[in-house]
């Protein structure tokens, strides 16, 4: 593909998070019922990890389902639970196959026993994989993790572990869900939508945004391929000025 060649692949982001957006609309627009959308979603998402795996990035985080997600119809919400089971039952294997590791972030005590039980088998299965990081965002909201990491900063502070002086970034972002991974460079929203919509509110402070029109069952490597392009083609300043990152640039000879 023209846009793979044109790809440096050693200015890959190391983390990229994805906000999978439009199943639904997709669906709609062909005349079929909402979880036709999720079902056809899922092959994104194996060809979106699997892109990922064949460039060599570290790090890839799906934003699977929102707390808010919890609000939509009880009989999406249940198909939305069996798909999930279903799904890691019929992945689980390759993942381990291809040296995925999976993790999972967000309320995980308020998903069903049975996600639970298949997430934390999928989770055991994938441990000593040392690929690609597969991060489901299940049950997350980025407002919940972050009062959850002061509720927990602060009871450490009354049982004497810490002291409010030793409260800084890197300390906050030990109670963070995300602790084990570094922080995304990019984030992908699919659909059209410009909203970050609750997902990794923190982490996502120096991340470059990236938003297709393409709806999330309809997203391909080609599209994944456009959208690091784009990274590429952006200077990362993280506060300085132009003139400052040119200067810090090493000179090749």
């Amino acid at each position: 593909m023209e846009v793979l060649q044109a790809i440096d692949r050693n200015k890959l982001p190391k983390h990229i998070a994805v906000i999978m957006d439009g199943n639904g609309r997709w669906a709609k627009e062909r005349g079929e019922d909402r979880v036709y959308g999720h079902h056809e979603g899922v092959l994104s998402v194996r060809e979106m990890v699997n892109t990922c795996a064949e460039l060599g990035i570290p790090y890839l985080t799906l934003y699977a389902f929102s707390t808010e997600n919890w609000n939509r119809p009880k009989e999406e919400v249940n198909a939305l639970m069996e798909l999930l089971v279903n799904t890691i039952r019929k992945e689980v294997d390759e993942l381990k196959q291809n040296n995925v590791r999976m993790h999972v972030i967000g309320d995980f005590e308020s998903l069903p026993e049975i996600c639970q039980k298949e997430l934390n088998e999928a989770k055991e299965i994938t441990a000593m994989n040392t690929g690609l990081n597969l991060i489901l965002a299940l049950s997350y909201s980025s407002q919940w993790e972050i009062t959850e990491a002061a509720r927990k900063i602060a009871m450490d502070a009354v049982a004497g572990k810490i002291k409010p002086e030793d409260i800084n970034d890197g300390l906050f972002h030990q109670y963070l869900n995300t602790a084990a991974f570094p922080d995304p460079e990019l984030m992908i929203r699919t659909s059209g939508e410009h909203r970050i919509s609750n997902f990794l509110l923190y982490q996502l402070a120096y991340a470059e945004l990236y938003f297709s029109p393409v709806h999330w069952p309809a997203f391909r490597k080609q599209h994944l391929y456009e959208a690091l392009l784009n990274y590429q083609q952006r200077e990362r300043r993280f506060g300085k000025t132009s003139e400052q990152i040119q200067t810090n640039t090493p000179q090749h000879v």
